[in-house]
């Protein structure tokens, strides 16, 4: 890619993108959690977010029935492997759009080394997001993330172990639950 075309998208992105964090509720994952990247542009015209889209070469584009054209990137891989190195090298200029996207990164970093899979990393998480975006509108309130991942490790330890439940002895006849460690 030309470094013209690098600079413009990345001072495109500046102005009109934006990097956020959401915590989605889930009843299939081990935490009552799913923590979620994404980065989007959101515009009338679609010649620029198609480029983006070409030039980062993930993420989609769709139209919304305002008119409005929306390119989003929300998987974390293209996010690791794709955007956060494009906009490493095609830098900000904005001081708040340069805060937001080192906190973003700083979240990526959490989640790829899976620390988010811990209560003190969802809790590292939600203090670094509450930086991000002037705040923003949550549609869940810290106090809920915190509750229900409270909550949830209650419910964890209160469970009793039923009978079918594998068990592993060892040499030393201590006994352990393989489904308290999956």
């Amino acid at each position: 890619m030309k470094a013209e075309i690098g600079y413009y998208l990345a001072g495109f992105a500046d102005g009109e993108g934006s990097f956020n964090v959401s915590f989605r509720p889930r009843q299939d994952y081990k935490s009552p959690w799913k923590i979620s990247l994404r980065f989007n542009i959101s515009q009338k015209d679609k010649v620029i977010l198609a480029l983006c889209k070409h030039h980062l070469g993930c993420g989609t584009l769709r139209s919304r029935p305002d008119g409005v054209w929306y390119y989003e990137v929300n998987n974390f891989n293209a996010i690791w492997e794709k955007v956060i190195p494009f906009f490493k090298k095609y830098n900000f200029l904005s001081a708040k759009k340069k805060r937001d996207f080192a906190k973003f990164c700083e979240i990526a970093r959490i989640i790829r080394r899976e620390e988010h899979l811990k209560e003190s990393g969802i809790r590292k998480i939600i203090e670094i997001r509450r930086e991000m975006n002037d705040g923003g509108k949550r549609k869940y309130s810290e106090k809920e993330i915190l509750t229900k991942i409270q909550e949830s490790s209650e419910t964890t330890r209160q469970i009793p172990m039923q009978i079918g439940d594998d068990i592993v002895r060892s040499s030393e006849k201590s006994e352990v639950n393989i489904n308290e460690r999956s």
